[in-house]
């Protein structure tokens, strides 16, 4: 990233522990993401929220499945329109996007078995996906069993980033993550877990190494790196890859953004 997006690696270096707040989950894990970016950031318990007194240039991300109180919602409503950025995953749909911000998003009520699916994007010249798909990545996203598909209520408010067309030929909506604007600040939505726990390997590129992932993006490891790697397939790194690389987008646009005003 510091080389091909080195604006956007500046601001992700720039980030400060304040400037995240994690809420903690028990479905979802974006603190191993974050740990992964070397990111700092700040936990909070659901229920606890409202000890944290939150800033217009912070983003607030939470984990599946997002149970929040009623005032912590009220608390998250008040943040987004403020100038604030919120990233909510699966359950958080219902949990969290629906009372906050209806007439948006919500759940079809068709949940989802575990599964994995091939993903697009959509919007190439969002920055948010720059570096997230290269024309020969083919990246698959896992669904845990009961995620919960986007059906979209105000489409022309809400922006679709990444889509699945075999979501929607199975569960009926094809959006996996999407962004709307609310008062001064922005919600995104991710059906697919911060934390990608398991891929499909579909084709012979997938079972490729990881190391030759690497190597298609300019990445040369080391002899110890490349040994440690030697069990992981690219269909495995691929699918960290790109949701990493979004998450990162997100985080390094908020942060830019912020240091401007």
């Amino acid at each position: 990233m510091s080389t091909e997006a080195p604006l956007a690696a500046e601001a992700l270096a720039a980030i400060q522990e304040s400037d995240i707040v994690a809420v903690t989950g028990c479905y979802d894990h974006v603190e191993r993401v974050l740990g992964a970016l070397d990111v700092p950031y700040q936990t909070v318990e659901p229920g606890l929220l409202r000890q944290v007194r939150l800033r217009p240039d912070q983003m607030v991300v939470v984990n599946c499945p997002g149970k929040l109180t009623g005032p912590e919602i009220v608390q998250i409503r008040d943040f987004v329109a403020a100038g604030g950025t919120l990233f909510t995953t699966d359950w958080a749909l219902r949990n969290v996007i629906e009372p906050a911000f209806p007439g948006y998003i919500e759940y079809n009520d068709n949940a989802t078995t575990d599964d994995v699916v091939r993903i697009d994007v959509v919007d190439t010249n969002s920055p948010y996906l720059q570096g997230v798909l290269d024309s020969d990545d083919d990246p698959q996203w896992w669904l845990e069993g009961s995620s919960y598909p986007i059906r979209i209520i105000d489409a022309d408010r809400v922006r679709v980033l990444i889509r699945s067309r075999e979501l929607g030929e199975k569960y009926g909506e094809e959006p996996v993550a999407v962004v709307f604007e609310y008062g001064k600040g922005e919600v995104f939505h991710m059906i697919s877990h911060y934390y990608l726990q398991r891929a499909e390997l579909r084709n012979d590129r997938h079972a490729q190494t990881a190391e030759s992932y690497a190597m298609s993006k300019g990445v040369n490891f080391s002899p110890g790196m490349a040994n440690a790697v030697a069990d992981i397939k690219l269909g495995e790194v691929e699918a960290a890859a790109t949701s990493s690389r979004l998450i990162a987008n997100i985080l390094a646009d908020k942060k830019r953004r912020g240091t401007k005003d």
